[in-house]
């Protein structure tokens, strides 16, 4: 799955309203006084390497995920699997935070309503993601993924009640322009040997995917809104720690229904650079997921989420050109259209959160005041 987001629940683009007023006092008391702690020299330097991983982390996923298929892989559940096996490590930073106890405002049943819809979601998610790395580039499914942008807008305005703004609809047509481009791309073929419908088929796949990523986005969103009414540190790692438990066993149960677990020793075996680089590969991939799930859980609680948003969003530019370096992808006429228009797309889309980010300063300061 593709994380430019590896985002944040909470969505600063949200109303005022609910910044202000639900503001959570027990997740002050769990984090600000260790932020405050730190002096400004530490403060950079652990804001530094949180930016580093998320956008390397997101990249390097990406493009071992490429490499996996490159190689000789040919596990759609194992690719899909590793997206979100490395959920564990997540439990790092939940076991370091200061012990404190927190509730919500809904049943104990209810949360695992939500954790069950929400990881049956993703794990749907993450196989399409799959399928569609399988059939495209590196570069042009990172440049469809880009697409999220667009779905996230109108998800955000549908569920979550975001106003849709001047820099909102010209995000929204830069990236459309991109994804078409690269979608129509009369010069791009799938990287397995497939035919232009196998390739519109990719197409069609990461699409898919990239709608639904943002759809439990906003789905999570309103969760923290409106059901739990509740987001700590704490509570925002539980979500991505039993969403991601209950995708995993999804790909597990998919795995050996689907009898992709009888080939995987001879996949191994037959894997181009060997047993080790497969095991090493596989390891990386879910590792580099959830690094960027920790940097920008790290970012969130150093600076703000609307600040993690941002630094997320810029792995929709690097990846694509990163696998145009690595993996020495065509570069056709409509990748390099498909990027120009991307850049602008994603700068729209970061500018629009700036503003809506200023206005939230302000409201805080007149509150103060």
């Amino acid at each position: 799955m593709f994380h430019p987001s590896v985002n944040s629940p909470l969505n600063i683009d949200e109303e005022e309203s609910f910044l202000l007023k639900e503001e959570d006092e027990a997740s002050n008391e769990e984090v600000l006084p260790q932020i405050m702690k730190l002096k400004r020299s530490q403060w950079w330097i652990f804001v530094s390497i949180s930016i580093f991983f998320l956008i390397s982390a997101q990249a390097v996923a990406v493009l071992l995920g490429r490499f996996y298929y490159d190689q000789g892989g040919n596990s759609k559940w194992i690719s899909t699997l590793v997206q979100t096996v490395g959920f564990p490590i997540l439990y790092l930073p939940l076991c370091l935070r200061p012990a404190s106890p927190h509730t919500s405002y809904c049943s104990f049943k209810t949360l695992v309503w939500i954790y069950l819809s929400l990881g049956l979601a993703i794990g749907l998610d993450n196989l399409l993601y799959s399928y569609g790395l399988l059939l495209l580039s590196a570069s042009a499914y990172s440049l469809i993924c880009g697409t999220q942008l667009i779905f996230n807008a109108v998800f955000s305005y549908l569920i979550n009640s975001e106003k849709i703004t001047f820099w909102t609809v010209m995000s929204v047509f830069f990236l459309t322009v991109s994804a078409l481009v690269i979608a129509l791309d009369d010069d791009s073929n799938s990287p397995s040997g497939g035919s232009k419908w196998i390739y519109g088929i990719g197409c069609l796949l990461t699409l898919l995917a990239s709608l639904i990523y943002s759809l439990q986005l906003s789905l999570m969103q309103f969760s923290f809104e409106k059901i739990i009414k509740r987001e700590t540190f704490a509570m925002v790692l539980e979500m991505q720690i039993y969403t991601s438990l209950v995708a995993s066993c999804v790909s597990v149960i998919g795995l050996f229904a689907s009898g992709e677990w009888k080939m995987l020793r001879m996949e191994m075996e037959e894997f181009h650079k060997g047993h080790v680089s497969y095991v090493l590969t596989l390891v990386g991939t879910a590792v580099s997921w959830q690094l960027g799930s920790v940097s920008a859980v790290a970012l969130i609680f150093l600076v703000s989420s609307l600040f993690s948003n941002l630094i997320g969003t810029l792995s929709l530019i690097v990846t694509p050109l990163a696998a145009l370096v690595v993996f020495d992808d065509k570069l056709t006429v409509a990748k390099i259209a498909a990027i120009i228009f991307a850049i602008p797309g994603v700068a729209f889309y970061m500018y629009k959160n700036y503003l809506d980010g200023l206005k939230v300063e302000r409201a805080s300061e007149s509150l103060a005041d």
